[in-house]
């Protein structure tokens, strides 16, 4: 996970550890998992829902970590995109 902040934005990046580095495709869709942009540092998923809950923006990959924006209320499941067998959701605040 990493949060930036961006002006008056908390732009979280979260995804699931064990998909970094990898690229998903489906049909032209294509999602590359970086961690140069969700960052290096492993959090519990309570550590997710405390970022998630001060989050304007929310980059959120992977199922678990997809599930815990569901739990929380803050990802509709109908939005959720399968990127082949990734998970993807974002949440803006407006």
């Amino acid at each position: 996970m990493k949060v930036y902040r961006v002006g008056r934005e908390v732009v979280v990046a979260v995804c699931d550890s064990d998909i970094v580095g990898k690229t998903f495709r489906e049909g032209e869709v294509k999602i590359e998992v970086k961690e140069s942009f969700y960052g290096d540092v492993d959090v519990d998923e309570e550590d997710v829902r405390r970022a998630l809950k001060v989050a304007t923006i929310a980059n959120i990959t992977g199922k678990r970590a997809v599930k815990i924006a569901i739990e929380m209320g803050i990802v509709d499941e109908s939005n959720v995109l399968k990127i082949g067998e990734c998970w993807h959701a974002q949440m803006v605040i407006v």
